[in-house]
């Protein structure tokens, strides 16, 4: 589907490793190389043609974000350079001055890390609580598991709504209407799911989301940082710079811009704003809902081919996304990712920046295919066929 689009498949590969980061269309690497090549000037600063023309593309592609996510409007999107710094702007900017010693954050063992260490860090300065919802038999989060940590201390629940390892979709509609119930903040993490799922911030109501660029067929170093606009406008930039002060006398009289600005200290990624305006347009060009449909065939296709070889262990058998992670028994998975390298084809082993979730699975590294709407199932069938063997795969080994 569309593999036309994508020069990297031109090459004897087939790539597996879409969680980690996707493959870039020429439509993408196109619009920045005009960028760099035909108008590189800075933005929001110059007062001539070029700088001019940045100024508009850039806040076109903020309006395609807006867009994209239906956020309401422009002071509710802010670039970061991905879903790593969002989450701890959200963190640090908002969520810092507003805990107190005592106050719970519910969290999962399944987070990525860019999900839990700067919460973790929080509670170390500031005396709170971590807690974490149980996961069910296979490894999802419930409502009903969901009731059993919250009390009345807790303040925010921060979760993916895709995980990177299990790739279970976890209901954040419902989340987020129990706990406005209660009266704590949902934050989501969003890296696994807005470059699969159409995701609509004002249906799921969530207060803040995350997700990065380079996973959604944009470039690296490019993210975004969405927050309802009247917790954004409490939220202490942790960046001071250029760009985002209207001016400063002495230390006693600083001022800063409106949102979204005063959040984008210094010289922005504009090759990356414009890059993910690019992919958002190719993204909607094909339709999400026909995205996620041609990864949750291509995931069938793959489980009902795993199933089959009675030395892998697959770990989420059940999951609404393309994400498929498993064993092979006997066999450490960075040695079975070593093996199918030499066969041109790229997985992830290892723990996959979830390092808390051995705790839940009893498995500290495994193998992870992640798939995305430009894989085949001629792709599966070739990774199959190298997998069936196992004697192969330790021969290959030595």
């Amino acid at each position: 589907m569309n593999r036309e689009d994508f020069p990297m498949l031109k090459q004897d590969l087939i790539y597996f490793d879409n969680g980690a980061t996707s493959l870039k269309p020429y439509s993408v690497l196109a619009k920045m190389q005009d960028y760099y090549e035909n108008y590189s000037a800075n933005a929001h600063r110059g007062d001539y043609d070029i700088s001019y023309k940045v100024d508009l593309e850039y806040e076109e592609a903020r309006e395609k974000v807006i867009n994209f996510i239906n956020a309401r409007e422009k002071s509710e999107v802010i670039f970061t350079s991905g879903t790593t710094e969002a989450m701890n702007l959200i963190v640090n900017g908002f969520f810092a001055p507003l805990m107190e010693a005592g106050d719970e954050i519910i969290l999962t063992t399944s987070e990525h890390a860019s999900n839990v260490l700067p919460w973790f860090r929080l509670a170390r300065e500031k005396g709170c609580v971590i807690k974490y919802i149980p996961l069910d038999q296979d490894y999802h989060v419930t409502l009903d598991n969901l009731k059993k940590v919250m009390t009345p201390q807790t303040k925010v629940i921060s979760l993916a709504y895709i995980t990177n390892v299990i790739g279970d979709v976890r209901p954040m509609k419902e989340i987020t209407r129990l706990a406005h119930e209660n009266n704590i903040f949902v934050v989501m993490d969003g890296a696994q799911s807005v470059p699969h799922l159409k995701t609509d911030v004002q249906d799921l109501d969530i207060d803040f989301l995350a997700f990065s660029g380079h996973k959604m067929l944009g470039p690296t170093g490019i993210g975004v940082l969405y927050g309802k606009k009247e917790l954004l406008e409490n939220m202490e930039p942790t960046n001071l710079g250029g760009g985002m002060n209207e001016s400063f006398d002495n230390e006693n009289e600083v001022y800063l811009k409106e949102l979204p600005t005063r959040l984008e200290a210094g010289t922005p990624n504009i090759a990356g704003v414009l890059g993910l305006g690019a992919a958002i347009d190719y993204l909607n060009s094909i339709g999400m809902e026909k995205i996620h449909d041609r990864e949750m065939h291509l995931r069938d296709y793959l489980v009902e081919k795993l199933v089959a070889i009675p030395h892998i262990d697959i770990i989420n058998l059940e999951a609404d996304s393309g994400i498929v992670t498993f064993n092979i028994d006997g066999i450490f998975s960075q040695d079975v990712a070593y093996y199918l390298n030499k066969y041109n084809i790229c997985v992830r082993a290892g723990n996959h920046c979830a390092k808390l979730i051995k705790n839940a699975i009893g498995v500290t590294n495994s193998i992870r295919i992640s798939l995305y709407f430009y894989n085949t199932e001629n792709e599966i069938d070739s990774l199959v066929e190298l997998l069936k063997d196992k004697n192969k795969i330790e021969a290959e080994m030595l």
